[in-house]
Order: structure tokens, then C-alpha cells, then sequence
């Protein structure tokens, strides 16, 4: 995680792969939060780096939704740290496991909106 300096805050760059019904919910949010998470959906996953959010996008999504989005969003650094980078696969698959129950206070320390940075169908 590289931080970046927004607003006098360390931030860092974060990715999320979406399908349509996530999306929409981020939209009704004001693209500021994510939406709780469903009962079979005890963890929140972030990426941390964007070829990883859309090869998912792009081949899971589409697959079960019809499209995937990638958004990208920034965090407070320091708040970041109580989630240890977990690598789920080769080299480049990381992501931070966010526990459902924490997510409220995760959405808090989003510096600024989630952006749309990639859409396919």
C-alpha cells in the first residue's frame, strides 16, 4: 500500500470489483460508502492494486451478473494498519479482509468519493 497525501491525511488507494446491484447502492450512498453487507457476506474486500479488481470485474462479475465495475476510493493510512494485507493468491492478489461488523467505521475514514474507473458488459 502506497500512501498518497489528500487533504493534509496519508491516504491510500484502494480498488473494489462490483457487480450492478453493489454499484447501485454506492450510487444511493452519494458514492461516499459502501453498503452493509449481506448475512452471507461476513467480510468487506478491498484490492490493493487495480489489474487485480479488474481481471475480477471483467471475468467474475460479468459472468454472474452481467457486468462488473471497478471503483476506486482513497483510505486513511493510518487507519488501514489494524488490517494486515492478505495475499490470496499470486504475487499481485491482495486485498485487506474487513470484517462486516467494522465496515461502519471503515466507510468513515473514506477520504472524498468512490469513483467508477471501469465497466464492462
Amino acid at each position: 500500500m502506497v500512501p498518497v497525501r489528500t487533504d493534509q491525511r496519508a491516504t491510500t488507494t484502494l480498488w473494489r470489483p462490483t457487480g450492478p446491484k453493489e454499484l447501485d447502492l454506492v450510487r444511493r450512498l452519494d458514492w461516499r460508502a459502501w453498503p452493509p453487507r449481506l448475512p452471507e457476506q461476513p467480510i468487506f474486500y478491498p484490492v490493493l492494486n487495480e489489474d487485480y479488481a479488474v481481471k475480477i470485474a471483467r471475468d467474475w462479475n460479468v459472468k454472474h451478473d452481467g457486468a462488473g465495475y471497478v471503483t476506486r476510493f482513497e483510505v486513511e493510512s493510518d487507519f488501514l494498519r489494524r488490517y494486515p494485507v492478505q495475499q490470496a493468491g499470486g504475487e499481485t492478489i491482495l486485498e485487506l479482509w474487513v470484517p462486516a461488523e467494522e465496515l461502519d467505521e471503515f466507510n468513515a475514514h473514506i477520504v472524498g468519493r468512490i469513483e467508477l474507473v471501469h465497466e464492462f458488459h
